[in-house]
């Protein structure tokens, strides 16, 4: 037998690497596409992942990692600008290759109208996807639960016991990169039935950032409380940690976007599309309660 194989971007990342996982289960052949030779690069190999070398941005390096490619995970770096240039690079190199399926990570905020710089792109990348003709899924999951493990988050929750963004009574059901990743491979592997579809992603249950500061508590066994924080106190707090520009500009307008309820609510394609339920946020915090371990628990 000689399985089909599959290209997965973002190969080192939150959902590119769970993505990898799930089609190595299901013995699928990966190809991964890394910006650079390290530890994680060879972690790859030695799993009998193909690792290519390369940069979304790079329009030659993009059409030779997806020659020979079935089908292919597309994601961009919310960190960075230029995600409407990686696309077209992406779509037409996919197109000459006769790549025959993309799975696209969008997000929830994506609109012809949103606020956000990257919300927008990410609206007009599916377009391009669209026009280019390749079969194209996309994704548009809510607020990962990783964002608890970011570096605007996580200080606050391990050291003190504080989760605090500008969330007000706005809503989610957060959701896990492992979840997203059993659904991009369970799409690429029978890629037909998805096709040209849009599919919000939910995780297990829908919280309001003082229930979802409960649930990790709970999970800790110590009490976090969540703190709503001005705009204002937001912003001046990301510049101070370094954060670019472009990073700045999406998160504030998203927390606006979620504030006003556009990241609320649940549905079941998760279970629907990969036959398991999502993982509860407890569940994660469990799964990775050292990464939440504060200097006074070491």
């Amino acid at each position: 037998m000689n399985p089909d194989l599959y290209l997965v971007t973002g190969a080192t990342g939150d959902t590119g690497s769970a993505a990898i996982a799930e089609l190595l289960s299901k013995g699928a052949r990966v190809r991964a596409l890394v910006h650079r030779e390290d530890e994680r690069a060879s972690a790859l190999r030695e799993r009998n992942v193909e690792v290519v070398m390369g940069d979304l941005l790079d329009s030659h390096a993009v059409q030779a990692a997806l020659q020979g490619v079935a089908g292919a995970y597309f994601v961009y770096p919310v960190m960075q600008a230029r995600l409407i240039d990686a696309t077209a690079y992406f779509a037409h190199a996919a197109k000459l290759a006769g790549v025959q399926s993309i799975v696209n990570m969008s997000q929830i905020s994506a609109k012809d109208d949103a606020r956000s710089e990257a919300a927008l792109a990410h609206w007009y990348g599916e377009r391009v996807f669209d026009w280019a003709g390749v079969p194209t899924t996309h994704l548009r999951p809510t607020f990962f639960v990783e964002w608890l493990t970011y570096g605007f988050q996580l200080p606050l929750i391990a050291n003190h016991d504080l989760l605090r963004v500008p969330a007000g009574t706005g809503r989610h059901a957060p959701i896990a990169a492992a979840d997203q990743g059993r659904v991009i491979a369970s799409i690429l592997l029978d890629p037909a039935p998805h096709a040209g579809k849009t599919y919000p992603l939910f995780g297990a249950e829908e919280m309001n950032h003082e229930a979802l500061a409960k649930a990790v508590g709970k999970a800790l066994g110590r009490p976090i409380r969540y703190e709503d924080e001005s705009f204002e106190s937001f912003e001046a707090r990301l510049t101070q940690l370094g954060l670019s520009a472009h990073f700045i500009q999406h998160i504030v307008s998203v927390y606006r976007a979620y504030q006003a309820g556009e990241f609320a609510g649940t549905n079941d394609n998760v279970e629907r599309i990969t036959g398991r339920k999502p993982m509860s946020v407890s569940d994660y915090v469990t799964a990775n309660r050292a990464v939440f371990q504060g200097e006074k628990e070491q």
